[in-house]
């Protein structure tokens, strides 16, 4: 179903079926012989969920090769892309705490973990910002496994279309201190304005000092009807294991501004640095005998920025 201006969901439909399935990439890619990543909740949290092509693709009862019939755009593919992802948000944090920084926001939380895996400095805040229904089940079920926070960890619950700066102030984020803001695999998932005014506010809220880490599609009118159209061809797929949500019904199209360039107009240094590096860097391959296919992957990068 197209999305809506008001639309809500749970991690079993729409945007959250997204959430799980990111869950669903760090369950596999913190498997195996030195693995990049280390999330030991991200299969018991899909389990949780109960969607059952998810839980069986995470607990392992399910090869993804049997499912993929493109490797590059497939379950395998992504989790390579999750480890790689995760890596890059897990380090950014983890240098933000070294230098010093003691409020982290990470929007769009999911069933994001950091709060309770990462190794936070003492007298650091976390603060997750999501759905009402996502934070309640992830609470809950974090609680229900025993699990507990190494970090202050304060659940904002709203939608990132609506007022969130005034429900995170609330929580008590202080503006006037340096903050580490995560902005992960969400700005796909808003209206082109709605990802500008997210940026506003995150400069808005942003002490000097502050830190942000993203990602950009540097061609974004033209790549994102590709993904759309590899998306679809992998998720008909997923159907036939008895997987029903449309996942390319869930972006929003149009012209985006250039995220580096946005940030870079308004107040932060912002770099970015190219997916296809991180994933050499870390050992997987960027091959494909698709050349549209390529250029997508390579114009997608992920960005550090600091606030002057």
């Amino acid at each position: 179903m197209p999305r809506t201006d008001n639309d809500t969901w749970d991690l079993a439909t729409s945007v959250g079926a997204t959430a799980t399935g990111v869950a669903v990439g760090r369950a596999l890619a913190s498997r195996g012989p030195n693995p990049l990543i280390d999330d030991p909740f991200a299969e018991q949290l899909v389990r949780a969920v109960g969607v059952d092509f998810f839980t069986r693709l995470a607990s392992g009862e399910l090869d993804p090769t049997e499912v993929d019939d493109n490797g590059e755009w497939g379950m395998q593919r992504m989790s390579q892309m999750m480890a790689v992802r995760t890596r890059f948000f897990d380090d950014f944090f983890i240098d933000a705490a070294a230098r010093g920084i003691r409020q982290a926001v990470i929007l769009a939380s999911g069933l994001d973990a950091r709060a309770y895996r990462l190794p936070w400095p003492a007298g650091t805040t976390v603060y997750e910002i999501d759905q009402p229904r996502v934070l309640d089940f992830k609470t809950e079920t974090m609680a229900d496994l025993g699990a507990t926070p190494t970090a202050d960890r304060r659940a904002v619950a709203v939608d990132l279309r609506h007022d969130w700066a005034t429900a995170l102030k609330g929580a008590g984020f202080d503006p006037t201190q340096p903050a580490a803001w995560s902005a992960e695999g969400v700005l796909p998932f808003l209206p082109p304005d709605a990802q500008d005014r997210l940026l506003d506010n995150i400069t808005a809220l942003s002490a000097a000092h502050s830190r942000l880490a993203t990602e950009n599609m540097a061609n974004a009118a033209q790549d994102v009807p590709t993904i759309v159209d590899r998306m679809r061809q992998v998720t008909d797929r997923w159907q036939e294991n008895g997987f029903d949500v449309e996942m390319t019904d869930l972006w929003y199209p149009g012209e985006r501004q250039d995220v580096v360039d946005y940030l870079n107009s308004h107040g932060w240094d912002a770099t970015a640095t190219r997916a296809a590096d991180l994933f050499v860097a870390h050992g997987f391959s960027v091959h494909t005998a698709d050349e549209e296919e390529q250029a997508t992957v390579g114009s997608l990068a992920y960005v550090t920025a600091t606030r002057g």
